[in-house]
């Protein structure tokens, strides 16, 4: 009977983590964490909710391993526990839109229709031409915590004051938080209604630094 409870406590301290994701606000607060450290109150106004029930949901990630906390003054800063963490968050996201037809359904109705995309390979050989400009679509504080080399800074909300300063000769790939990131697809859209040759990257900027360690 020991050994029983034992390994009762085992699989009840590894479901910890497993209960960190059973909330959809939760996972929202991971998704941003996955951009850049952020304190509570800038996690409450990006996700929309109130500062109390931010911090009990963060509370409740870290309790789980999942984010790691530091204070700063009168603030508390989050971030992600290191690049397990963000595999981790990353594959529960993939799974569930390859396994769940309602996720796949709820991405298409949330991204709207598809645009045209470029994989990271590709890129890769055109950013080593030059023939390609890489714009980074997120908030510029994202961008400043993180971003793929050669990258540009252009939020979504300047791209069409900024347009001049893209060069007209070359093909634009636009890039946000992920493949479920609205962003990078309205960029997108933004930019060929502008006459511009433009993609968005298959991918994002978390799933880039994981695959280019």
């Amino acid at each position: 009977m020991g050994m029983r409870r034992e390994k009762g406590a085992l699989f009840e301290a590894i479901a910890l983590m497993g209960k960190a994701f059973a909330s959809p606000r939760r996972l929202e607060l991971l998704d941003l964490l996955a951009q850049a450290p952020r304190t509570v109150d800038e996690l409450a106004r990006a996700s929309d909710q109130s500062t109390a029930n931010t911090s009990q949901h963060l509370q409740a990630l870290h309790a789980s391993g999942m984010v790691t906390r530091a204070r700063e003054g009168t603030s508390v800063r989050y971030a992600l526990a290191g690049d397990q963490a963000l595999a981790l968050w990353l594959a529960l996201r993939d799974a569930s839109v390859s396994q769940l037809a309602e996720v796949e359904r709820a991405a298409r109705d949330y991204l709207g229709d598809d645009v045209d995309a470029i994989g990271r390979d590709e890129l890769i050989a055109r950013l080593r031409k030059g023939d390609v400009v890489l714009v980074d679509v997120r908030p510029n504080e994202e961008y400043e915590a993180g971003h793929i080399d050669g990258a540009r800074s252009v939020p979504l909300e300047e791209l069409e004051d900024r347009l001049a300063e893209l060069p007209p000769d070359r093909e634009v790939v636009a890039y946000c938080r992920g493949p479920y990131c609205v962003y990078a697809h309205e960029a997108v859209r933004r930019l060929q209604a502008a006459g511009r040759q433009a993609r968005r990257l298959e991918e994002g900027w978390p799933e880039w630094k994981l695959a280019t360690r």
